[in-house]
């Protein structure tokens, strides 16, 4: 089909009653996830895990499958564990995200410059934007359904342009949370990069919350819904090139903010929930010796090893082992040994993930 994609800011007016309606209702939530965010203070906590948990439900948008415990080890870089290709790939998606905000936290601009970088991290190349002709998207029976813009100049100026609305807030006073639905739709009909589009535009999703100051961290878990909503997702994508009916396109992704909102705050009262039956635990067990730094270490990731404890404590290892051990046996920890050595399992964290995804699979 024939899509001129808009230059932006668009010229309609999105700020309808229903689009409103729903705007309110994913502003309550979103702000109430920054709230529930800053509660736990160590934002690495946060940042580690959530962020994989993204990770793994981005790449799974685009058939990218590994599971939670393939994805914890490979991720704390577990040697004798092998990894495959497509946990590989999530990691990547982690890696890439991590970095993105590392680059807007330092003056807030998500420039293409950066978006390049974040695809960059994706795919393991520098093919940068496409520059040959050819792409087309297609269903699965090989149908085209959509010819994005063919030469470089014509995405370099689209692009520009996006590039332009994201970081210029004087060119469109539109609801920031709008503006995204609108960012998200215009980036994936340009489909400036021969590879990665969709997990690229759902990192840009993410770090332009944090841009305008929605959240502090990368927290918020959009490709979960997505997933749960993948039909509609590109139906949605694919009508608003057809018939120019974008209410329904920005409504979609309120809605998702607000879903999604909703599962992390839950999410993270959960893991300040269970830090503290830890701490309680643990504090008896160590006397004297309990630090919170040890805490942080066992909630930053699922998985910890002596080494780690003895570098974050500055203790021997023997010291590290002993701790861990006391921890094993109050039940908090679970041991896995392999090969020569052990690694210590933070069952209870894993668990709570599995629990998130089985009850939003369920619910979907």
């Amino acid at each position: 089909m024939n899509y001129k994609i808009p230059k932006l800011p668009l010229t309609i007016d999105l700020e309808t009653k229903p689009v409103l309606r729903q705007l309110n209702a994913a502003s309550r939530k979103l702000a109430e996830l920054k709230g529930i965010a800053r509660t736990i203070p160590n934002e690495i906590i946060l940042i580690n895990t959530l962020v994989l948990q993204e990770a793994k439900d981005s790449s799974a948008v685009e058939n990218i499958v590994t599971t939670h415990d393939e994805l914890f080890r490979a991720d704390l870089d577990l040697k004798n564990f092998a990894i495959t290709a497509s946990t590989k790939e999530v990691l990547n998606y982690s890696a890439a995200l991590k970095r993105g905000f590392e680059l807007i936290r330092k003056d807030g601009l998500l420039t293409n410059t950066r978006m390049q970088e974040i695809q960059q991290i994706l795919e393991g190349n520098r093919a940068g934007f496409r520059s040959v002709s050819g792409t087309t998207l297609k269903r699965n029976d090989g149908t085209i359904v959509y010819t994005p813009p063919q030469s470089r100049q014509e995405i370099e100026q689209y692009m520009a342009n996006l590039e332009l609305f994201i970081n210029d807030n004087s060119i469109s006073d539109i609801d920031p949370l709008i503006k995204m639905a609108i960012i998200h739709h215009q980036f994936e009909s340009i489909h400036p990069f021969y590879d990665g589009n969709g997990r690229t535009g759902r990192i840009v999703n993410i770090l332009y919350l944090v841009t305008q100051n929605l959240l502090d961290l990368p927290i918020l878990y959009l490709s979960r819904f997505i997933i749960q909503n993948k039909s509609e997702y590109y139906t949605l994508l694919q009508s608003d090139r057809e018939s120019n009916d974008w209410e329904k396109w920005v409504i979609f992704m309120l809605k998702g903010v607000e879903e999604t909102s909703g599962n992390t705050i839950m999410l993270v009262k959960e893991i300040s929930r269970l830090m503290l039956h830890f701490k309680h635990q643990i504090r008896p067990i160590l006397g004297k010796s309990y630090r919170h730094d040890l805490l942080n270490n066992l909630f930053s990731h699922p998985y910890t090893k002596i080494s780690f404890v003895q570098e974050i404590l500055q203790v021997s290892r023997l010291t590290a082992t002993q701790y861990l051990e006391k921890i094993v046996e109050a039940g908090l920890l679970q041991k896995i040994k392999s090969g020569r050595n052990n690694y210590y399992l933070n069952l209870p964290l894993c668990e709570l993930f599995l629990n998130v995804s089985d009850a939003q699979s369920s619910d979907n």
